[in-house]
């Protein structure tokens, strides 16, 4: 189904108001809105903590999240509240934990419908698995739309009853792919009010996902869509405005520090354009857990700005204290509450449960969905995929490396018989730590690369090699200074500057110990994703075509693992920055 936005008059708008009979000394109308962000999945608690206060080094930190968790903390944070309704700013699946991407997120769907969701704007990797399979997550049914079959556990799916909203998703066939907001009524009779829900993605998802995933819809301007539609949503009587937006900042602040301190990211340009009317901004997609005053930064735009981090692990808890006669707001609050879930053991020892937080404990009925899934899923991920001789972290060294991003790139190449292969650092989704006897798990390959993405040979001239690396370093919201790095397999060899000029940054590639020559092709095993131009590497596209590939690349790597033996960490080296540390860039 598509959903038409009709063109309005803007100007005639003030005529369409249909005034309300006055209301005097009456009081404001409280309404709570509860707010998620980048759930990505997390069925059960992720073994993180949010760090709650403290000094560097002996910091505060509260075990957080699991869905069953969330549930209840939902459900406390709702009693006693006759107007309240809860939303989130998109990433709700995908880049999930094997327990929900292998069932294709379904199981986190059912249990967001239990939790209680009651809208969502669409983030970036909702898309991951392409229009059709995020219209069936919305819509219910078990068509086929991935190499993985729907419904395995479950023999139905009804799909989220929780409404997706996609405001700057624009479907090529006209309208856009989801509705662009939603208008909800609060008490009654005189003192009934109404909040307006924009809801939409970030402008780059494009950039973000395998573009054959998205080419059925284009992604318009956030700033220019939202102030298009506040007067629509005014006009249609809302005496409040909430945009859900998966875009967001950074701040140099605790998770509930009112403060925006060192606020900074890629959604600042966007609240810097909006139409000083809306009241808040619920976001997300940079993990970062803030309240921001934004009339600290712009006393003309004085909403908040919020986002729960990710993984359930928060819940913002927002008020709106709204004046049924004025039809303004009067109050606004918010608050991140930590869903302080179970102890678990870390790398530095137990994380322990505070008494000085609340902890939730796990909701029934969620947790028997949850545990029903992992039942499924244990006999899959627990298989043995290979054997590994040491951990190998995600974590970049001064140069951009990964030994994990090495490894992975050396599988692809063996798995595509290329001459050089590159794996892109954000496809990366988790580490990998064998068990003492040195196995790692099938679950283990899935967490790290999780979107099912193909293996495929593209031919490339010494001089597109050279124009692609540059790329590295002006990519997307990627910059000079936190260049997005592709690791490289074995024997290509490269180094860079980035005191010269953009274009003449890399200044040495060879291969197997040969200089790389411009007019030679040379075979390059790749993703589907970065293929296609993904992660902004545009020149990709222009290469060309050849034989290979065909395999997913978690097979790819399991069969790198089976070699024999447990197999060593590769060495790094094989990218060199002559002049600075690499900052890893940071973000989804």
């Amino acid at each position: 189904m598509r959903y038409v936005l009709p063109v309005l008059f803007l100007a005639a708008l003030g005529g369409c108001v249909t005034p309300r009979t006055a209301v005097r000394d009456s009081a404001p109308v409280e309404v709570q809105i509860l707010a998620i962000n980048d759930f990505h999945g997390a069925l059960e608690p992720p073994r993180l903590a949010v760090v709650a206060g403290g000094e560097p080094g002996s910091e505060q930190r509260i075990p957080a999240g699991g869905a069953a968790h969330l549930a209840t903390a939902m459900a406390r944070l709702r009693a006693g509240n006759a107007n309240t309704i809860s939303v989130a700013a998109g990433d709700l699946t995908s880049a999930s934990p094997f327990v929900s991407s292998q069932f294709l997120d379904e199981p986190s769907i059912v249990a967001l419908n239990m939790i209680g969701l009651d809208l969502n704007a669409v983030g970036n990797h909702e898309f991951d698995r392409g229009t059709s399979e995020l219209l069936r997550l919305q819509n219910g049914g078990c068509v086929q739309h991935t190499a993985l079959p729907a419904c395995r556990v479950d023999k139905e799916f009804a799909g989220a009853r929780f409404r997706y909203l996609s405001a700057n998703v624009n479907a090529k066939s006209g309208g856009t792919l989801f509705p662009a907001t939603a208008l909800r009524s609060f008490g009654s009779g005189a003192s009934k009010v109404q909040v307006g829900f924009i809801g939409l993605t970030l402008r780059e998802t494009a950039t973000l996902v395998a573009p054959d995933a998205v080419t059925d819809v284009t992604f318009a301007d956030e700033a220019e869509t939202i102030n298009a539609l506040v007067p629509r949503l005014r006009a249609e009587g809302a005496d409040a405005v909430v945009v859900m937006i998966h875009q967001g900042v950074y701040t140099k602040v605790g998770y509930n520090d009112k403060s925006c301190g060192g606020v900074s990211g890629d959604l600042l340009p966007v609240l810097a354009r909006l139409d000083p009317g809306i009241d808040v901004v619920v976001s997300g997609h940079t993990h970062a857990a803030y309240v921001c005053d934004y009339g600290k930064i712009d006393a003309a735009r004085p909403y908040l700005v919020t986002s729960a981090g990710s993984r359930g692990m928060l819940v913002t808890n927002i008020t709106l204290a709204i004046d049924p006669a004025s039809r303004r707001v009067m109050r606004k609050s918010a608050d991140n509450v930590i869903v302080a879930s179970d102890p678990y053991d870390g790398p530095a020892g137990i994380v322990p449960v505070d008494a000085a937080f609340p902890v939730y404990p796990p909701d029934g009925a969620v947790k028997a969905l949850v545990d029903r899934y992992v039942a499924a899923a244990k006999p899959i991920a627990d298989r043995i995929a290979g054997r590994l001789g040491a951990p190998l972290q995600r974590a970049r060294n001064t140069s951009g490396e990964s030994q994990l991003g090495s490894l992975v790139a050396d599988a692809q190449l063996a798995a595509t018989n290329a001459e050089i292969a590159f794996m892109n650092a954000y496809g990366l989704r988790a580490d990998l730590v064998p068990r003492t006897d040195g196995g790692v798990t099938f679950g283990q390959l899935y967490a790290v690369q999780p979107f099912g993405n193909v293996l495929q040979v593209k031919g490339l001239t010494g001089v597109q090699l050279r124009a692609l690396l540059e790329q590295q370093f002006n990519s997307g919201s990627n910059t000079v200074d936190r260049p997005n790095m592709l690791h490289a397999s074995r024997g290509f060899v490269y180094s860079y500057d980035l005191r010269r000029p953009a274009g003449e940054r890399i200044i040495a590639m060879t291969l197997d110990g040969k200089p790389i020559e411009d007019g030679r092709v040379y075979r390059v095993g790749i993703s589907n994703f970065l293929a296609t131009g993904g992660d902004n590497f545009s020149v990709f596209e222009n290469g060309t075509d050849l034989t290979g590939g065909g395999t997913d690349d978690v097979a790819s790597l399991e069969a790198y693992l089976k070699q024999g033996g447990n197999i060593a960490p590769p060495p790094l080296g094989r990218v060199t920055r002559v002049d600075a540390p690499v900052t890893p860039p940071p973000g989804d």
